[in-house]
């Protein structure tokens, strides 16, 4: 049942709050090597999840899909993370009153962090990882497509802190996939510290609206580009390709192209070039405004194409008068994710970067870089797209909070 998960991770939050530094890392390294060695069981588990996913797309199938390399790549992020510093304990303020009494502002764990998710197997090893690094226990809820690969991924993350004497309750995996379990997560109250939903819109939503746990709001991607009319057309075909085309399936992708109206007439055939022409396989849907029309073939777009997260080899293209109505653009479809501009000018770099209120800004690169990997961070947990109190990847210090430590000799008010 649930609450003997709650409790057991509740219980566990004095344990790992004590690990050092040197446990944390043993731990993380022990992990790492246990997934090495069962690669093959997690992989013939994946392939029951895989195979009973008729209903995705091939797109999300690739999202799901787990190969050696992916299981190495996830053992290389979980001995990132150790080589990391240590999050905790750091003094983020010091300072002594008239009275004589020192006070520090020092940060420490959360305790308890709860990650909803949806098809991505790699977030159980990621989220354990950081979970561990920071001083937190980790309670894993994934989605009913990703049963198998999640339970051996825990499974084998389990044994590696067995095999370093680290308790494996700071790990904990929810087995029933059932709605009703991820609304027990949402209102568990005294148990869950911090929730952290990753997947689709309709996840996120449900979570922020109905938590009465802290809840990060995360990454939902509409992620735009816009090509300035003093861009390197070249530079931005490059960059228009790799956001869209090398993982769609992700929240960093782009979805969106806003391209300026003196430059449609170059850009647009190149643009159709590169994406649909030379792509012998998955060649991107075009989805074209009226204007765009008139220099491209493509499908019409319809307004809520540009509100839309595809995950797909889709592509809303939309010519706009200048930067200005670019910016107003993204501030009525933006969902905050990353948001780019390609451009030689230094002041229309400066108005975008001033205007677009979103977790990313980019001016001339890619939007899949907004990772926690990418950004020096080790991995990830999730992208916040709120404010308050994490905004972009969230790694290890975004998994502490703070309290005051404060240091007398006799005082007293």
């Amino acid at each position: 049942m649930l609450i003997d998960i709650l409790k057991k991770a509740k219980n566990a939050t004095k344990y790992a709050s004590l690990l050092s530094n040197e446990d944390k890392n043993k731990a993380l390294n022990s992990m790492a090597l246990s997934l090495i060695n069962d690669a093959e069981y997690i992989i013939k588990e994946n392939e029951k999840d895989v195979l009973s996913a008729t209903h995705l797309s091939s797109v999300m199938i690739d999202r799901l899909k787990l190969t050696k390399e992916r299981i190495y790549a996830m053992a290389e992020g979980l001995r990132s993370v150790a080589n990391l510093k240590d999050p905790t304990e750091r003094v983020l303020e010091e300072f002594q009153l008239d009275n004589g009494l020192k006070i520090k502002k020092v940060s420490v764990p959360f305790g308890v962090i709860a990650v909803i998710f949806e098809s991505r197997p790699n977030v159980a090893a990621d989220t354990a990882a950081l979970c561990i690094k920071s001083g937190n226990v980790c309670i894993l809820r994934g989605g009913k497509e990703s049963f198998y690969s999640c339970s051996a991924i825990v499974n084998s993350l389990k044994k590696g802190l067995e095999n370093v004497n680290v308790s494996k309750d700071i790990i904990n995996i929810v087995q029933d996939r059932s709605r009703e379990t991820a609304n027990e997560l949402m209102t568990a109250n005294g148990y869950v510290d911090l929730l952290i939903p990753r997947g689709g819109a309709g996840l996120i939503k449900a979570c922020v609206e109905n938590a009465t746990v802290p809840c990060i709001e995360t990454g939902t991607g509409i992620c735009h580009v816009y090509v300035d009319e003093f861009a390197s057309l070249n530079m931005a075909i490059k960059i228009v390709e790799n956001a869209k085309t090398s993982r769609p399936s992700v929240c960093n992708a782009e979805e969106v192209l806003l391209v300026h109206e003196k430059i449609a007439g170059e850009f647009l055939p190149m643009l159709k070039a590169k994406l649909v022409d030379e792509r012998n396989l998955n060649a991107v849907e075009l989805r074209l405004c009226e204007n765009s029309l008139k220099y491209i073939n493509g499908n019409k777009a319809i307004e809520e194409d540009f509100s839309k997260e595809f995950l797909d080899y889709i592509l809303a293209v939309k010519i706009v008068k200048d930067i200005d109505d670019a910016i107003m653009h993204i501030q009525a479809h933006s969902t905050h994710h990353s948001d780019c501009i390609i451009t030689n000018n230094e002041e229309n770099a400066n108005k975008f970067i001033k205007s677009v209120d979103s977790a990313a800004v980019y001016v001339n690169a890619s939007t899949r870089f907004t990772d926690g990997g990418e950004f020096g961070l080790g991995a990830e947990i999730g992208i916040s797209t709120q404010k308050l109190h994490a905004r972009g990847p969230m790694g290890l210090n975004e998994l502490n909070t703070y309290k005051y430590v404060i240091i007398g000799n006799g005082q007293i008010r």
